[in-house]
């Protein structure tokens, strides 16, 4: 464990537990809304589900033969009921859960190849997906656990790396190898892209909102991350909009502090910490200046774990409830708890 106490701040990342299982490369990790069960997914065709017993973190379930290829992503529903789970083998799994067991009561088919990505909107009423053949889709969930594809967007050009909804809006973002950042909504009775986020100068492989839905926080293979403000029409500082759709401006660029690509990232809705997951095989945190302009940020390194995994970390993920813990995931196979200390 390596702390840099950069900048002023004396925050630690110190780690809890290491926790072992899967067979291949961990892709995914994904707190429950309660914050009491972590899911996680491989390349081994797995899911996980680990959850603490006394002071000890433990394997509850193996999710098995729900799916032919590597497990990309993992998503829970809000009720924290359901569990979806995105695949290479072009198909999304939907797992309900009930008095603690898990049963695939639905597989989502229509993609060409690879789903790199699964979302629930936060009524949990929609699902999104989004692949490998270009394509983001969007489908509805019924009263009798029924999924039917609402819409096909296609407005990326390239392999879509990653979708999200905001927290509060029926309002989804993608990501892509395209370099670019799609904002879509609802008109009328179809779907269609309001946005379109331009500065990453290469793949963009994850977007994340903040807690109020009004920042958006990306981060690309060209090692940076990137801050997006959102300006609604009428917006004091005069920003240009169109229509009745608000405009996304980047407002600050971190740089200067990955060697390589920066895969994924989470913002903690409780805290406001930033933690960053890379091919560097480092985890770093980042905390926004007091005092800072919301139309120019200021964010400051305030803790790195130089070799938080042996090889690439792949996602990190703040849980929701409990202040300060990190879960990440590795190429190395292993899932790691940390928990921040100096706040």
């Amino acid at each position: 464990m390596i702390d840099y106490s950069v900048t002023g701040y004396n925050i630690m990342l110190e780690p809890v537990c290491t926790l072992d299982g899967h067979q291949e490369t961990v892709w995914c990790v994904a707190w429950n809304p309660s914050g009491t069960l972590l899911a996680s997914s491989s390349s081994d065709k797995t899911i996980r589900i680990w959850g603490q017993e006394g002071d000890h973190w433990v394997c509850k379930s193996v999710l098995m033969e729900g799916h032919q290829r590597t497990i990309r992503s993992v998503a829970w529903s809000p009720c924290g009921n359901y569990l979806a789970s995105a695949s290479f083998d072009a198909t999304t799994g939907i797992w309900s859960r009930k008095e603690g067991e898990f049963e695939c009561i639905a597989t989502l088919e229509g993609h060409e190849n690879e789903v790199k990505s699964v979302a629930w909107a936060p009524s949990g009423s929609l699902l999104a997906t989004c692949s490998r053949d270009k394509s983001v889709w969007i489908w509805e969930v019924t009263e009798d656990e029924e999924y039917e594809c609402a819409s096909v967007l296609s407005s990326h050009t390239q392999d879509v790396k990653y979708v999200t909804w905001h927290p509060t809006k029926e309002m989804l973002a993608s990501c892509s190898y395209d370099d670019t950042i799609k904002l879509y909504k609802e008109e009328i009775d179809d779907w269609t892209c309001c946005n379109t986020l331009q500065s990453h100068q290469s793949t963009v492989w994850k977007v994340c909102f903040d807690k109020t839905g009004s920042r958006l926080l990306s981060c690309g293979d060209d090692k940076t991350l990137k801050i997006w403000q959102e300006y609604p029409p009428g917006n004091p500082e005069g920003v240009v909009t169109v229509g009745s759709d608000s405009a996304w401006k980047c407002v600050c660029t971190l740089s200067g502090y990955f060697n390589r690509t920066v895969y994924n990232v989470d913002w903690c809705h409780t805290s406001g910490l930033i933690a960053t997951a890379g091919g560097d095989d480092a985890i770093c945190v980042f905390r926004e200046e007091e005092c800072s302009d919301k139309n120019q940020p200021s964010f400051s390194l305030v803790t790195t774990v130089a070799k938080a995994h042996l090889q690439d970390v792949n996602c990190v993920a703040w849980n929701p409830k409990t202040p300060g813990l990190l879960a990440s995931c590795s190429d190395d196979r292993h899932i790691k708890l940390w928990q921040i200390t100096g706040l």
